[in-house]
């Protein structure tokens, strides 16, 4: 899954849609890709710009195998109070998300669908919320060993 459902992902999801459909980029989105260390953002942006065909293709497909997981994960622990997506990638694609296959792929888990329609999908943007959650954590942590405190 984090071959795919990740930033790392696209790129992968990308390059593979490159091989297989022999489709050549867009020469000004190939431009920008050419020595990039990170070719995520781009695929990105090209795909929500609708800049290029294989982009848009593998942003797609991306989210779709991101509402597929989440929703996986959803049933799993049964989350009913929401699912909260973190990360890089979800707050830069947040229009796509709303309006392209996620939803359809999140809900598309026959009989079990009826648990998740009513459940909240959110999109955490705080991008320091990971390291906050753990130095709060630590923080109580370190609280409940204090003998003194």
């Amino acid at each position: 899954t984090e071959r795919v459902v990740s930033g790392l992902g696209i790129s992968n999801i990308y390059d593979y849609l490159r091989e297989m459909s022999r489709v050549p980029e867009v020469p000004a989105v190939a431009a920008r890709m050419e020595g990039a260390e990170d070719r995520t953002p781009i695929i990105v942006e090209a795909a929500v710009k609708g800049e290029s065909p294989v982009c848009v293709a593998a942003l797609d497909l991306f989210v779709d195998a991101l509402g597929a997981e989440a929703s996986n994960m959803a049933l799993k622990v049964l989350s009913t109070g929401g699912l909260y997506l973190g990360g890089g990638i979800p707050p830069r694609i947040l229009e796509v998300l709303e309006h392209g296959p996620f939803m359809e792929s999140f809900l598309d888990k026959g009989r079990m669908r009826e648990v998740l329609e009513p459940m909240p999908v959110l999109v955490i943007m705080e991008p320091g919320a990971a390291l906050m959650g753990a130095a709060s954590y630590g923080l109580l942590m370190g609280e409940q060993e204090d003998p003194a405190g």
